[in-house]
């Protein structure tokens, strides 16, 4: 509770987007499985997930978890697109770093208040 008080969404934020960072990998590396499913997490879905009554949790994360639909099939069932999993990832990663840089300079103003500064 004191985490959403100092943070507001931002903690959830970085998590989300840090597990997805992790399925987006995940799919770069196996963009040459056959059969390999590419997955994706619905940013909003999990953040909307993560305002109800039990927070963010494994669930509410797998519950925004989807997979992707492919705009070209590949002949071995691979749904893994990599310019658009590169994309996607590039796109998370500048975001992830964004709301760490966020997190940062709020930690930041409550050390410099709790100094004196």
């Amino acid at each position: 509770m004191a985490d959403d008080l100092l943070f507001g969404v931002h903690g959830a934020a970085l998590e989300v987007r840090s597990r997805r960072l992790g399925l987006l990998a995940s799919n770069i590396a196996n963009a040459s499985t056959p059969g390999f499913k590419a997955r994706d997490i619905d940013f909003e879905a999990a953040m909307n997930a993560a305002k109800g009554p039990q927070g963010l949790t494994d669930a509410t994360i797998d519950g925004a978890t989807k997979y992707r639909v492919p705009v070209q099939a590949s002949l071995d069932g691979n749904t893994v697109e990599l310019s658009t999993e590169q994309t996607a990832f590039a796109e998370n990663a500048v975001a992830y770093q964004t709301t760490l840089s966020f997190l940062n300079g709020r930690i930041g103003q409550i050390t410099r208040a709790l100094k004196g500064e």
